[in-house]
């Protein structure tokens, strides 16, 4: 079925029924519901790609996520689900395309190819190429998360450096002196993922002012990890008392090592944090924390890249 059997069936010309269509141009109101009736009656619908020729655009955006090789964190897979409902509230269809490792081509086939309107770039790295090649190819794009200058972007964010530095305020003002940063991990830092860069900060920052004894590690995003890394931290840093940490994926097993340590959460020790709201509910207690909002993130990403 074709737009020439429907301007037959209508008695129209057409491009008559391509207006309808693509909304380019006003049609009678009479001229349109005959021509949607017929779309109705057939059940119509519009090849993608040529009404993406035709239009100039794709409907379609990307979302660069990272590499498929990798298991996704809670986080991360709530930044998806938020783009890709975001974006269906807006009649738009999302390409996931994984970048890093062995992805390059992946990514430039997003860049160049012509298969999407704008991006949508997660996890950003303070130094980070693949905002420099979309700067270039002037395609429009939004990242979660920021570079360490992003004055010429679109971006949303946690402001992990100023949450951690609150954290670290509020655990000298329960009386902790000595206090501990569970951070992402080593390989995540050392590639300059801004997050762990910011917190960092935060929390030196907050242990200088407030005099206190500081420590920072990195884990592994699981539970695993985050047990061993507890674990070993109260084996050589046993006179620390409180712990902060943007790794929500590594609470279970810090909370297996701090029972296992025999240190009751909050009477011997202290826990503290930026993490969604259902880690924190599941802690025992419930853990004090910073949420998240993936839902809110994800919706005001597409909001700003429609805007570009």
């Amino acid at each position: 079925m074709n737009i020439g059997e429907i301007a037959r069936r209508a008695g129209v010309s057409r491009s008559t029924v391509s207006y309808v269509l693509s909304g380019k141009r006003a049609v009678s109101g009479p001229t349109r519901q005959r021509i949607q009736a017929v779309i109705d009656e057939l059940g119509y619908r519009p090849n993608a790609n040529a009404r993406a020729l035709k239009e100039g655009r794709t409907r379609t955006i990307g979302l660069v996520i990272p590499p498929a090789s990798q298991r996704l964190t809670d986080m991360q897979l709530g930044f998806v689900a938020s783009v890709v409902e975001a974006a269906a509230r807006a009649d738009l269809d999302v390409l996931l395309s994984p970048s890093g490792g062995d992805h390059d081509r992946s990514f430039e086939r997003i860049v160049t190819g012509r298969r999407v309107d704008g991006v949508i770039l997660m996890e950003i790295r303070l130094e980070d190429d693949r905002v420099d090649r979309l700067r270039q190819s002037r395609l429009p794009f939004v990242t979660i998360g920021r570079t360490a200058d992003p004055s010429d972007t679109s971006w949303i964010d946690v402001d992990y450096q100023g949450l951690i530095a609150r954290c670290v305020q509020h655990l000298a003002d329960l009386g902790h002196r000595r206090v501990a940063l569970l951070n992402r991990s080593a390989e995540l830092v050392a590639a300059g993922y801004g997050p762990g860069h910011r917190a960092l900060a935060g929390f030196a920052e907050a242990v200088t002012e407030r005099g206190l004894t500081g420590v920072d590690l990195c884990c592994g995003d699981d539970a695993t990890a985050g047990e061993e890394a507890m674990s070993r931290l109260l084996s050589t840093h046993p006179d620390v008392t409180a712990v902060a940490t943007i790794n929500e994926a590594a609470l279970p097993g810090i909370q297996r090592a701090l029972a296992a340590a025999k240190r009751v959460v909050p009477r011997d020790f202290s826990v503290i944090g930026v993490a969604a709201a259902h880690w924190a509910e599941d802690f025992r207690p419930p853990l004090t924390a910073a949420d998240v909002p993936t839902l809110e993130m994800g919706a005001e990403a597409v909001a700003l890249l429609l805007e570009r």
